[in-house]
This record gives C-alpha cells, structure tokens and sequence, in this order.
C-alpha cells in the first residue's frame, strides 16, 4: 500500500487499528480526535492525554491498554504528515488507504487543516530549541596532490558549527565535497524559507 506520510513498511497492526476506529460511532470518534489534536498541540501534556485515554476508556466500556495502542497507530498519520508536510487531502487518502471510512477521514483531514499551521509552528520552534546554530566558521580548499592521482584538483569546504545544547554549547565539525555543499546549501535555504514563512 502507497502512502503519503511514511515510505516504510507499516506493521499489519496499524491497518486493523484503523480498520477498529470504524467501530466508534461518529460522537466517540470525533471525541477521540479532539482528545488527539489537543495532545499533538501540546506535546508536554503527555500526564493529561493518557488520563484522558483512561477516562475514555472507562466511558465507553473498553481497555485502556487496547486503546492507547491504537492511539499509537494513529499519531504515526499526524507525525509523518508534519515531516513531509502533507495536505489534509493527501491525509484523507492516507486515511482511506489504511482502511478508515470516509465520513472519519473526512473529519480527521479537516481537523488537520485547522491545526496544520499551528502544529508546523510548534514543530519548527521545538527543532530550533533542540540544537540552535550559533556560530558557523567556514573554509574552502582544493586538494593539490594526494597518492591518489584523480583526486587531485577536488574543491571541499571544511565547516565548524557552534551548536548550542541546552546550557552548553559544542563543536562540530564536517568536511563537504562541492556536489555536498550546494546540497547542504539547498537545505538551508528551504529552511529559511519555511520560517519566514511561520514568522
């Protein structure tokens, strides 16, 4: 099966995960994805989600266990959908293909389009918190003569960045061929274009 938000090959539990939300009469599903966004906005939250679960859970007559493993399966769409930025169509069609039913992919995808911007933002700002750039030192060179005569002549640039992590900040170094850096300067530059775009 073709997806969207991940390439790998899912367990066969995922599908009959989603195939198990189709049982949930459209209250309870709707409830479970109020339950969901509010934990994908507020990811430190993870005390309230599972006590939400458990309430749930008890609500509606069924294990907690069960669910929260059913859960799992559904924060992998909403995780690989902000990696690869996924519309809310490519969502519903992820959705479908994993065997939900129309009328909850449809919800699911148009909850996605309320929250999109905000979770992008909060997935931006919790990668540049991680390791933020401080510094960067950069040198170009050439190799004029190694015991490898076709190696000779070939450009590199040797970069230093100052990451800072947490408190303290480190050192890192990396050496790129020319194809390597305009690569990385590829990246680079759609990553400040998606934070202009944020900010």
């Amino acid at each position: 099966m073709q997806l969207h938000f991940n390439k790998d090959v899912l367990p066969d539990s995922v599908s009959s995960d989603f195939q198990n939300l189709n049982k949930l009469n459209e209250q309870q599903f709707h409830r479970l994805v109020e339950i969901l966004f509010r934990f994908l906005l507020e990811p430190k939250e993870t005390e309230r989600f599972m006590q939400q679960l458990s309430e749930f859970a008890a609500e509606h007559g069924m294990s907690s266990g069960p669910l929260r493993n059913l859960m799992k399966s559904v924060l992998l769409v909403p995780q690989g959908a902000l990696k690869k930025n996924l519309t809310a169509e490519q969502i519903r069609e992820d959705l479908l293909t994993l065997g939900l039913n129309d009328d909850k992919a449809a919800h699911f995808s148009q909850q996605w389009a309320e929250h999109q911007a905000a979770l992008c933002r909060l997935a931006l700002g919790q990668t540049l918190m991680i390791n933020q750039l401080v510094d960067m030192e950069w040198k170009f060179g050439v190799t004029v003569g190694t015991s490898e005569i076709q190696k000779v002549g070939n450009i590199f640039l040797q970069l230093k960045l100052v990451v800072r992590k947490g408190n303290s900040t480190e050192n890192v170094f990396m050496e790129l061929t020319l194809p390597q850096f305009y690569n990385f300067l590829h990246e680079m530059e759609r990553a400040k274009a998606s934070m202009d775009c944020f900010s």
